[in-house]
């Protein structure tokens, strides 16, 4: 428990990602740090569920083997990423199409661990077959060039770019509508949840120069590992859970059940809505929602470690895999776990229409299949409609910061990175002076 007169020199409220990474930047430089989280547990929405075995991720956001903050952010060097099969699986007319592997993306380049996951990362059995929904021969040609000059491209050049909708900006740049259609509205959807392409042109740029650069892939063990790590990097006593915060100044937290904070400063790490909750000048942006509904199979579908994706708009599925051909130990053995994703709002009999779209797009019957779980979050992904700043001030005012996907980009590359500017951004205030609290004892936390 907190006892109401502890001093820490920085108070992060919110323990997701974007909270733990700056906590442990923070600790690293020497300053005494407490973390406070109004859930019974660390993680955030990077939460994985248990049920008999099997490990599923409540939202199961994308991460990217070329996401630079993996590689940056300390307490990470344990992670073991688990990548997809190259580029995605495409469903359409029936057929299924791999498009989007850009040979001089370098396999996993950019991984933590990479040797060790591509070694052991199950092999898609599908074989290609001709890409109908890229349209003709030049356009894929077009296409492939086009994202192979992607990785390549410096951010700030990237960044220079005009800002549109995203569709918009694809028109204006010639790209054929069968292209878009077929391939990159998909594959957008799957990484940005934004199906109709309203994300600002540069935040579509910036996935897909990340798309083409690396690898997509998923934590191994759940997406609840990567707050797992960064929690367990933590000095002893940092993290306290079901501590419920009711206002914040630049020098103390105030909290329900434990009285004053005092501090020298404080960090916001709570989602967009949260955050504008205890600071009611903050923006609060629109959210995309989306439901994740997980299936177990005895056999499975033939489409091995591939993200696949629906380019027809068949039915309530953007995308699915076999997540445990991706990294199986989300599953028991001789099972297999399928996830799928639905954005917006779900039909009335979600159930049956998800296993309906999914027979179609795995080309199998899925009568067998077992429900374990479906996951709703209505505000699941900030939207990032333009225009968009994709650098929003993290340093409110001396003493005053706040980070989180919603002040950079609505990805796990985001809300890293805008712990990290949020923390050189507190350090260079604080001058990083040595610890007003070294003769502090720390409280002894709940569980986190």
């Amino acid at each position: 428990m907190l006892e109401p007169a502890y001093q820490a020199d920085v108070v992060i409220v919110g323990a997701g990602v974007a909270g733990l990474s700056a906590a442990h930047r923070l600790t690293s430089a020497g300053v005494t740090t407490a973390v406070l989280e109004a859930a019974p547990c660390a993680g955030g929405r990077m939460s994985t569920e248990k049920v008999d075995g099997f490990r599923l991720d409540r939202i199961g956001q994308l991460l990217s083997t070329a996401y630079p903050e993996l590689r940056l952010t300390p307490g990470l060097d344990a992670l073991v990423l688990r990548p997809f099969a190259p580029g995605v699986l495409l469903h359409s007319d029936g057929r299924h199409h791999r498009a989007g592997a850009v040979a001089s993306a370098g396999g996993a380049r950019g991984a933590l661990h990479a040797v060790r996951a591509l070694a052991s990362a199950p092999r898609a059995t599908a074989a290609p077959r001709a890409s109908a929904p890229l349209g003709t021969a030049v356009d894929q040609a077009r296409l492939g060039a086009a994202l192979t000059r992607l990785a390549a491209m410096p951010v700030e050049r990237l960044l220079a770019r005009p800002e549109l909708p995203a569709r918009e900006a694809l028109a204006a740049r010639g790209v054929p509508a069968r292209t878009v259609d077929g391939f990159l509205r998909p594959l957008l959807a799957a990484l940005l949840c934004d199906p109709e392409l309203t994300t600002s042109s540069r935040c579509a740029d910036l996935a897909l120069r990340s798309f083409a650069g690396g690898r997509l892939c998923v934590p191994e063990g759940g997406a609840e590992m990567l707050p797992e790590l960064l929690r367990r990097a933590l000095p002893p006593g940092t993290v306290h859970t079901g501590v419920r915060v009711t206002s914040v100044s630049t020098n103390a937290v105030s909290t329900a059940e434990h009285g004053e904070i005092r501090c020298r400063a404080v960090l916001l790490a709570t989602d967009a809505r949260a955050a504008a909750e205890l600071l009611p000048g903050l923006r609060v942006p629109d959210f995309h929602r989306l439901t994740v509904v997980h299936h177990s199979a005895d056999e499975a579908p033939a489409t091995g470690a591939s993200l696949l994706l629906d380019a027809d708009r068949g039915g309530p599925v953007a995308h699915t895999a076999v997540v445990s051909a991706v990294d199986p130990s989300r599953a028991p053995a001789g099972r297999a776990l399928i996830s799928s994703t639905v954005l917006g709002p779900p039909p009335a009999d979600l159930d049956t229409a998800v296993r309906m779209h999914l027979s179609r797009l795995y080309g199998t019957s899925t009568r067998r299949w077992e429900t374990l779980a479906v996951h709703h979050t209505a505000e699941a992904v900030p939207a990032m409609r333009p225009p968009h700043d994709l650098r929003r001030p993290v340093r409110l005012l001396a003493g005053l910061y706040v980070c989180g996907d919603h002040r950079d980009t609505s990805t796990v590359q985001g809300a890293l990175h805008s712990a990290h500017r949020a923390t050189t951004a507190i350090l260079r205030d604080l001058g990083a002076t040595p610890s007003l609290n070294r003769s502090d004892p720390l409280p002894t936390p709940q569980a986190a």
